[in-house]
């Protein structure tokens, strides 16, 4: 509907600039006050029309066929006005036309079609001829062909304009389709993967409940033997972990979690993250540094935030375990954290895949591919972005931009 009024617009100013050349370049100025009243009218259902859309979230196809109606409507009449089909003007009844066959049905395109050819019929043989330019040029054919060209110009250059602008929104339209039917594709896969771990979750339980009671048994039956004695405890404080981890899978499946219900400063919540992360992955070489706004701003700490991080430096660690630099930077709305390592880096291929399905470029059965995967569905989900670079020198930058909106308390 803008981009009809814009061109409304224009046509409203050609008619316009054109009268007044006519009066003071001719110095006539009989038949014009007709014409400019009308043009007048035209300006003011353009006014009015701007003025309601902005009030408006949805235009019906109807509401915009009935736009086009008055447009034919306005342009018959002044085109009767001024001498009819011998108005090089006609040519502006394709404009309608051009627009209709572009955002409108079949049936509302062939309604313009017959309403614009009914309305240049009528002017074939009724027309209020333009008699003071008649006489006052002689009747020369060299100003209707001139005029022709003007008439010409002015509708080559609307309709130009109009089809590469919804050429452009056209174009835009498939892109922003082909992501929905991407995330609708990740959804999917998300929801599957949400019902594997749930099932997993619950046949997971029984066995690892076996195993810490049996290595609890063994502690104490072998409390004498201390290499022994400390590898016990290492089992049992790593199956309390699974427990725990199945104990939030289970808890918080779909929805977002808080880590022990606790609000943190943001500087505080990376803190723990990483030092959460570095229990999983003891004598990883990591050189980290925090700046931002003073005080940082107060966040949720969501257990699924937490993990997609986790996903992300144990990747990083994964590629060079030693020399993972982790930066993070804020404001009031923002994070930026910044992931890099020293590892083999990514072709092209692999950058475009990550993130859009499940697969894993470790050998053998180092990893299955979801880490990443889930990490990128997160951030997402959270409105964030996530762009992995090669480094010069070797290795890959992993680039988290995160809106902190949905994470402020």
């Amino acid at each position: 509907m803008r981009r009809l009024l814009i061109l409304r617009g224009v046509a409203i100013s050609s008619w316009l600039i054109t009268l007044l050349l006519v009066v003071f370049t001719l110095h006539i100025e009989s038949g014009i006050w007709p014409l400019l009243t009308t043009l007048a009218a035209w300006a003011g259902l353009s006014l009015w029309t701007w003025w309601h859309i902005k009030r408006t979230e949805t235009i019906v196809d109807s509401r915009f066929f009935v736009q086009l109606i008055l447009d034919v409507a306005i342009l018959t009449i002044l085109l009767y006005l001024s001498g009819g089909s011998t108005n090089p003007f006609t040519l502006m009844f394709l404009l309608p036309l051009v627009v209709a066959a572009s955002v409108l049905s079949m049936r509302y395109i062939w309604s313009i079609a017959l309403l614009t050819i009914s309305a240049y019929s009528f002017l074939l043989f009724n027309y209020i001829p333009f008699i003071p330019l008649e006489h006052h040029m002689g009747g020369d054919f060299n100003v209707h062909i001139i005029g022709m060209w003007w008439g010409f110009v002015i509708s080559a250059a609307l309709i130009a304009t109009f089809a590469a602008k919804m050429g452009h929104t056209l174009r835009e339209r498939d892109h922003i389709l082909a992501e929905a039917k991407e995330k609708a594709l990740r959804d999917e896969q998300l929801v599957a993967l949400g019902s594997l771990a749930a099932g997993a979750a619950h046949e997971l339980g029984t066995p690892l409940g076996t195993i810490a009671i049996l290595a609890n048994e063994l502690k104490y039956e072998y409390a004498d033997n201390v290499a022994l004695s400390e590898q016990l405890q290492i089992l049992c404080s790593q199956v309390q972990r699974c427990k725990g981890t199945l104990s939030t899978l289970s808890a918080s499946a779909g929805q977002l979690q808080a880590a022990a219900g606790k609000s943190l400063p943001l500087d505080e919540y990376i803190g723990e993250t990483i030092q959460q992360w570095q229990k999983i992955r003891p004598g990883i070489s990591l050189l980290i540094n925090l700046k931002g706004e003073q005080p940082p701003p107060l966040l949720l700490a969501e257990q699924t935030l937490t993990q997609a991080l986790i996903n992300i430096f144990n990747n990083a660690a994964d590629a060079s375990p030693n020399n993972i630099e982790i930066m993070a930077s804020w404001c009031r709305d923002h994070l930026q954290l910044t992931v890099c390592d020293r590892g083999p880096g990514i072709d092209n291929d692999t950058s475009a895949r990550i993130g859009r399905s499940i697969f894993t470029t470790k050998e053998g059965d180092q990893g299955m591919g979801l880490g990443l995967f889930l990490a990128y569905s997160v951030i997402h989900r959270l409105g964030g972005e996530i762009q992995l670079t090669n480094r010069d020198g070797g290795g890959v930058s992993t680039a988290i931009t995160l809106p902190l909106q949905k994470l402020l308390v």
